[in-house]
């Protein structure tokens, strides 16, 4: 392969102008579609040698036949430009968002003589007012029924309503108390208007006026001795409440703001975009993205912001925006939405208080959305077996590795080294078959990492007798040999790491006499599956479910050995500070909380030990006496 691309433009031929970029294959198809403030800059980036450029931009910059570009007078023009090619084309390269379900909205029609609520996957009703997006489409509908209690507005169809006023009999909803608009005749459609107005006010985030109104209506009733009056104004102060207490207040009552939770591995992200109005959180929309090309967060950030506000005007977009991280674009995003909005707007990130405590479970949020994402593509018996099926034909296997083995070190500054084994059987987790190791003495992570893989294929020979009594001949007994869990041998081995790491392995299963399995590593940072005799490693398409299924594995075997690490630190500090006599559970688990190791204890003084409650000077001494002895001996 040549190191320079045919397609490159000559020098001087790119403009230094901000505008859009489009990278086309050999069909005219659009690749890859970016901006840039500097064209030349930023193109010239992918023009580098191959060699030097991250796997997954050099495969789409070799796919590609050609580049163009468009100029623009500014940044926020090559944003929207940007945005809409992508709309268009859907490069297969830029980000895909997986996730694209239409989430249920709460819409009033305000546009129509006598506007109705409703609940609606379409977000283009002509003079329609939204809320949401709702998780649920249930959650919309408890929601209209406890308002409606308060603010009895039209729910029926426009057929019904249309119906109704020609023929002057109620609709059906009305004559059950499910529909209060004109059309039940009991409101003209002025006051149907007012109410209408009301409602629309109390979901933009003026609840505490209702609330306080209704209040005060309801006291002044008791107080004129009208209960009937009284009772209604308690039903509607109990109808909102239900309603407030199913969305929490979580900032300041008069903060409009969409708050972005995300988490992202190499190949897909999750985001969950909480949507607050009024203090409190109407709204929940979450996606999934698939990531072809290695981008940055900032990178992710603007391409989160472009597609959540890309079709927003007026008050759809928000006061304030809170993201985790500030795209190095922030001052473009911003000028974009402030066109949009009409008003002043702010990209944030939440450092304290209530902002950063609702961004951090957003976070939370995304974060298990990308875990159940990922445990819903290996649960589906259809994804793995394509994916044990891409794993063997990308490997060149025989058969496809119906049992893997995923190993894994773990260290704390080279101490207390461990390394797990999981095991995957069929594409999925068999954690009864988990194993750990405790490594005593080694030099490196490839030396830790040889010594358990022998200690493991020590165990392919072994068999265990069972004695089992034979029915026939009465006192005679028959021994059968069978195989443990631990001894059955896997097709296919993968290690946490890259050349050395394999190269390692290799040397392990040679000197074991077990050169039959086969045996990879996936480095982590590019995401390359290595084999033991090959100078360049195997790219798996990053939509591969061979890929995903690998990931999980090597993610699990370093959670795994990463918990076994903790605990075993855990009990050896407990051991440690156990032998002190004044110290129970409690003031061990204080010292820990407030040290976090032994060695940090042990580099405190006495005055320090003793700023603990229930540590007095005595016992502090002792404590530091203990443990400085300890060091002592052991250096011996």
């Amino acid at each position: 392969m040549a190191d320079v691309l045919a397609y490159r433009p000559k020098p001087g031929e790119i403009p230094t102008d901000p505008g859009v970029y489009r990278f086309r294959d050999a069909q005219g198809r659009i690749l890859y579609v970016g901006k840039a403030k500097n064209l030349r800059a930023r193109l010239s980036n992918y023009f580098a040698p191959l060699r030097t450029l991250h796997e997954r931009t050099r495969r789409m910059v070799t796919t590609a036949a050609s580049v163009e570009w468009t100029v623009v007078r500014s940044d926020v023009e090559a944003l929207q430009l940007e945005y809409m090619w992508i709309q268009e084309f859907s490069p297969p390269f830029n980000v895909r968002y997986k996730d694209d379900k239409s989430y249920p909205f709460m819409a009033i029609t305000l546009a129509d003589e006598a506007p109705r609520v409703m609940v609606t996957r379409n977000h283009k009703i002509r003079g329609a007012k939204y809320f949401g997006p709702y998780p649920k489409v249930w959650a919309v509908h408890d929601t209209i029924d406890q308002l409606i209690k308060v603010f009895p507005i039209r729910t029926c169809s426009d057929a019904s309503y249309k119906r109704a006023m020609a023929t002057g009999r109620p609709c059906f909803a009305g004559q059950i108390g499910r529909c209060g608009g004109p059309c039940s005749m009991k409101v003209t459609i002025e006051e149907h208007r007012a109410i209408v107005n009301d409602f629309v006010s109390f979901m933009s985030g003026s609840d505490q006026r209702f609330t306080r109104e209704l209040t005060a209506r309801m006291k002044e009733a008791s107080a004129a001795m009208d209960y009937e009056a009284a009772a209604l104004y308690r039903d509607q102060l109990r109808a909102l409440e239900v309603v407030l207490g199913k969305s929490a207040l979580v900032l300041a009552p008069d903060t409009d703001a969409d708050v972005f939770g995300v988490a992202e591995d190499e190949l897909s992200a999750a985001v969950q975009q909480f949507v607050v109005r009024g203090g409190r959180v109407r709204g929940v929309r979450a996606t999934t993205i698939d990531k072809e090309l290695d981008i940055s967060r900032g990178e992710l950030i603007d391409q989160i912001i472009q597609r959540a506000y890309g079709a927003a005007s007026g008050d759809d977009v928000p006061r304030r925006v809170l993201v985790p991280t500030l795209p190095d674009t922030v001052d473009t995003l911003v000028q974009w939405l402030e066109e949009r909005r009409g008003k002043r707007v702010e990209i944030q990130v939440a450092q304290r208080g209530r902002k950063a405590d609702l961004l951090a479970t957003a976070t939370l949020n995304a974060e298990q959305a990308l875990n159940l994402h990922k445990l819903r593509r290996s649960s589906d018996y259809t994804t793995r077996t394509q994916a044990l099926s891409d794993l063997q034909d990308a490997l060149g296997l025989a058969d496809a590795p119906l049992r893997i083995e995923g190993f894994d070190v773990s260290h704390l500054g080279g101490t207390g080294v461990v390394a797990s084994m999981v095991v995957f059987e069929d594409g999925l987790a068999r954690k009864d078959q988990y194993r750990s190791f405790g490594v005593a003495e080694t030099t490196d992570d490839t030396d830790s990492l040889y010594q358990v893989l022998r200690r493991r294929l020590a165990h392919l020979d072994d068999a265990e007798e069972e004695i089992v009594m034979d029915p026939t001949a009465e006192g005679e007994v028959a021994v059968i040999p069978t195989r443990r869990r631990f001894a059955y041998p896997p097709q296919l081995l993968v290690v946490d790491g890259g050349k050395p790491q394999v190269q390692a392995a290799a040397r392990a299963l040679r000197d074991s006499g077990h050169s039959e399995i086969a045996l990879i590593g996936i480095a982590k940072r590019l995401e390359e599956v290595w084999l033991p005799d090959d100078d360049y490693p195997v790219i798996l398409p990053r939509t591969s479910e061979a890929l995903y299924l690998l990931q999980r594995l090597r993610d699990e075997a370093h959670r795994f050995a990463i918990t076994h690490q903790r605990k075993r630190r855990k009990r050896d500090i407990s051991t440690v500070l156990g032998e002190i006599p004044g110290l129970g559970p409690t003031r061990i688990k204080a010292l820990l909380r407030h040290f976090g190791s032994v060695t940090a204890l042990r580099q405190a003084t006495p005055a320090e030990i003793e700023e603990l409650p229930g540590i007095g000077p005595a016992l502090a001494a002792t404590v530091h006496q203990h443990l400085a002895a300890g060091q002592t001996t052991s250096s011996r």
